[in-house]
Protein backbone atom coordinates (compact mmCIF):
# COMPACT_ATOMS: atom_id res chain seq x y z
CA UNK A 1 0.00 0.00 0.00
CA UNK A 2 1.10 3.54 -1.04
CA UNK A 3 1.03 6.18 1.36
CA UNK A 4 -1.08 9.38 0.08
CA UNK A 5 1.13 12.55 -0.27
CA UNK A 6 0.08 16.07 1.17
CA UNK A 7 -2.89 16.92 0.80
CA UNK A 8 -3.52 19.26 -2.57
CA UNK A 9 -6.64 21.83 -2.92
CA UNK A 10 -7.95 21.47 -5.64
CA UNK A 11 -8.51 17.66 -5.38
CA UNK A 12 -11.86 16.35 -6.37
CA UNK A 13 -13.80 13.30 -5.89
CA UNK A 14 -17.04 12.29 -7.56
CA UNK A 15 -19.86 9.48 -7.17
CA UNK A 16 -22.37 8.93 -9.77
CA UNK A 17 -25.91 6.92 -8.09
CA UNK A 18 -29.51 6.39 -9.01
CA UNK A 19 -31.74 7.63 -6.76
CA UNK A 20 -34.33 4.76 -6.06
CA UNK A 21 -38.19 5.18 -5.80
CA UNK A 22 -37.60 3.43 -2.41
CA UNK A 23 -36.36 6.61 -1.24
CA UNK A 24 -39.39 9.20 -2.67
CA UNK A 25 -40.34 10.73 0.55
CA UNK A 26 -42.92 13.14 -0.52
CA UNK A 27 -45.67 14.13 -3.09
CA UNK A 28 -44.06 14.37 -7.04
CA UNK A 29 -41.56 11.34 -5.89
CA UNK A 30 -39.44 13.97 -4.03
CA UNK A 31 -36.57 12.87 -1.97
CA UNK A 32 -35.31 14.62 0.97
CA UNK A 33 -32.64 16.93 1.80
CA UNK A 34 -31.01 14.06 4.21
CA UNK A 35 -30.91 12.00 0.98
CA UNK A 36 -28.23 14.28 -0.82
CA UNK A 37 -26.50 15.25 2.91
CA UNK A 38 -25.66 11.08 3.05
CA UNK A 39 -24.42 11.19 -0.30
CA UNK A 40 -21.65 13.99 0.62
CA UNK A 41 -20.77 11.87 4.05
CA UNK A 42 -20.11 9.09 1.18
CA UNK A 43 -17.44 11.08 -0.80
CA UNK A 44 -15.84 13.16 1.46
CA UNK A 45 -14.71 9.66 2.91
CA UNK A 46 -13.62 8.89 -0.18
CA UNK A 47 -11.58 12.07 -0.66
CA UNK A 48 -9.87 11.94 2.90
CA UNK A 49 -8.84 8.18 2.07
CA UNK A 50 -7.43 9.44 -1.11
CA UNK A 51 -5.56 12.38 0.78
CA UNK A 52 -4.81 11.20 4.07
CA UNK A 53 -5.26 7.49 3.81
CA UNK A 54 -8.23 7.89 6.68
CA UNK A 55 -11.35 7.48 6.13
CA UNK A 56 -11.81 11.04 8.40
CA UNK A 57 -14.41 12.50 10.51
CA UNK A 58 -17.56 14.90 9.41
CA UNK A 59 -17.18 17.93 11.89
CA UNK A 60 -19.38 20.05 10.56
CA UNK A 61 -21.50 22.06 7.96
CA UNK A 62 -20.59 25.48 7.30
CA UNK A 63 -23.58 26.16 5.05
CA UNK A 64 -26.46 23.89 2.99
CA UNK A 65 -28.46 25.08 0.24
CA UNK A 66 -31.27 23.35 -1.38
CA UNK A 67 -31.85 24.93 -4.67
CA UNK A 68 -33.30 22.24 -6.61
CA UNK A 69 -35.67 19.35 -6.41
CA UNK A 70 -34.18 15.52 -6.12
CA UNK A 71 -36.78 13.48 -7.31
CA UNK A 72 -36.53 9.58 -7.51
CA UNK A 73 -35.58 8.43 -10.67
CA UNK A 74 -33.09 11.08 -10.99
CA UNK A 75 -29.25 9.82 -11.63
CA UNK A 76 -26.88 12.49 -9.50
CA UNK A 77 -23.66 13.20 -9.20
CA UNK A 78 -22.05 14.36 -5.93
CA UNK A 79 -18.79 15.87 -5.54
CA UNK A 80 -16.42 16.90 -2.95
CA UNK A 81 -13.75 19.07 -3.52
CA UNK A 82 -10.76 20.28 -1.16
CA UNK A 83 -10.35 23.92 -0.64
CA UNK A 84 -8.72 24.33 2.29
CA UNK A 85 -6.11 22.10 4.08
CA UNK A 86 -5.05 22.65 8.20
CA UNK A 87 -2.97 20.48 9.77
CA UNK A 88 -5.43 18.31 10.92
CA UNK A 89 -8.54 19.82 9.32
CA UNK A 90 -9.69 20.02 5.87
CA UNK A 91 -12.43 22.46 4.10
CA UNK A 92 -14.51 20.80 1.33
CA UNK A 93 -16.71 22.18 -1.12
CA UNK A 94 -19.91 19.96 -1.88
CA UNK A 95 -22.07 19.58 -5.29
CA UNK A 96 -24.92 17.50 -6.34
CA UNK A 97 -26.12 18.12 -9.76
CA UNK A 98 -29.06 15.71 -11.21
CA UNK A 99 -27.84 14.86 -14.60
CA UNK A 100 -30.42 12.74 -16.32
CA UNK A 101 -34.10 12.68 -14.78
CA UNK A 102 -37.01 9.50 -15.37
CA UNK A 103 -39.76 11.08 -16.97
CA UNK A 104 -42.09 8.06 -16.82
CA UNK A 105 -45.90 7.79 -18.87
CA UNK A 106 -48.14 5.30 -18.87
CA UNK A 107 -47.06 4.47 -22.38
CA UNK A 108 -43.00 4.55 -21.46
CA UNK A 109 -43.39 3.95 -18.09
CA UNK A 110 -39.39 3.57 -17.93
CA UNK A 111 -38.85 7.01 -19.84
CA UNK A 112 -35.64 9.27 -18.93
CA UNK A 113 -33.29 11.77 -20.43
CA UNK A 114 -29.93 13.48 -20.15
CA UNK A 115 -30.54 16.52 -18.18
CA UNK A 116 -28.11 19.02 -20.52
CA UNK A 117 -26.85 21.04 -18.71
CA UNK A 118 -27.29 18.85 -15.41
CA UNK A 119 -29.15 20.89 -12.39
CA UNK A 120 -27.32 22.04 -9.30
CA UNK A 121 -29.50 21.00 -6.77
CA UNK A 122 -27.70 20.71 -3.41
CA UNK A 123 -24.35 23.05 -2.58
CA UNK A 124 -22.71 22.70 1.17
CA UNK A 125 -19.11 23.26 2.55
CA UNK A 126 -17.98 21.51 5.47
CA UNK A 127 -15.00 20.75 7.38
CA UNK A 128 -13.86 17.10 7.99
CA UNK A 129 -10.95 16.15 10.90
CA UNK A 130 -8.20 13.59 9.90
CA UNK A 131 -5.67 11.98 12.62
CA UNK A 132 -2.24 13.56 12.82
CA UNK A 133 0.42 12.53 10.17
CA UNK A 134 2.89 9.89 10.99
CA UNK A 135 6.32 10.77 10.13
CA UNK A 136 7.33 8.12 7.50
Amino acid sequence: MTAPGEPQVGTVVTHRRYVPYSHAHYAGSLVDGAYGLALFGDVATDLCISTDGDEGLFASYDDVQFVAPVRAGDVVEVSAELVRVGSRSRGIAFTLTVVARGEPTDEAPGAARRLDPPLVATTATGTVVVPPRRPL
